[in-house]
């Protein structure tokens, strides 16, 4: 009975912050990711990572353009998903310009499989992760279809869950399966759950 409870309230939740995302006036939205941005690239872990696995943004997402440029810039290597099936597998490919997507799942950009190099070493990176919600344990409710939730159980590497401050809760229901983010990162605050380090 518990777990169709949780399954409820995210899906209650789920509606909830999607309509909200919808609804946030553009320029708010440019400000908010202007900060956001300038919050993930002051991290240390950012600044250290050699390897960065990072989701390609959709309009109600908290953009993620500047964070790959700026990965771009510095020389990392960037992995962004491609959705392998409809049950919530998800693969990763490594891109070396935004011209390697092609439009994919979910009307999404993905990576083209027949130019990019697939990942195959999930031990160590830093992943930047989406939610339409997150509490300040790093605990998320997605768009509900499984993908992230099931990379985060085989990722070792270091997570970084972004959100706007005003899409934050201070605890959100979670099921046996959930797994939090080490940081979150909001353009006001951020939230360290697990203290890491990475050599790459």
């Amino acid at each position: 009975m518990l777990l169709i409870n949780v399954k409820d309230e995210k899906r209650r939740l789920r509606n909830h912050y999607r309509k909200l995302r919808e609804n946030c006036p553009a320029e708010l939205k440019k400000r908010l990711d202007k900060a956001l941005t300038a919050q993930v690239l002051s991290l240390d872990e950012f600044k250290c990572c050699e390897t960065l696995f990072v989701f390609i943004s959709s309009p109600i997402e908290c953009d993620t353009s500047g964070i790959i440029n700026e990965a771009f810039r510095q020389g990392k290597k960037v992995a962004v998903p491609r959705c392998v099936d409809k049950y919530g597998k998800m693969d990763f490919y490594f891109i070396e310009t935004i011209d390697d997507l092609s439009p994919g799942s979910f009307s999404l950009m993905e990576p083209d499989p027949t130019k990019c190099l697939k990942v195959t070493d999930y031990t160590k990176g830093l992943c930047i992760v989406p939610g339409l919600c997150f509490d300040y344990e790093g605990y998320r409710v997605g768009f509900g279809k499984g993908y992230y939730d099931r990379f985060l159980s085989a990722f070792r590497g270091i997570t970084v869950g972004i959100c706007y401050s005003r899409y934050t809760e201070k605890r959100l229901p979670r099921g046996a399966h959930d797994r939090h983010t080490d940081i979150l990162v909001t353009e006001k605050f951020i939230n360290r759950m697990v203290k890491r380090y990475m050599n790459g």
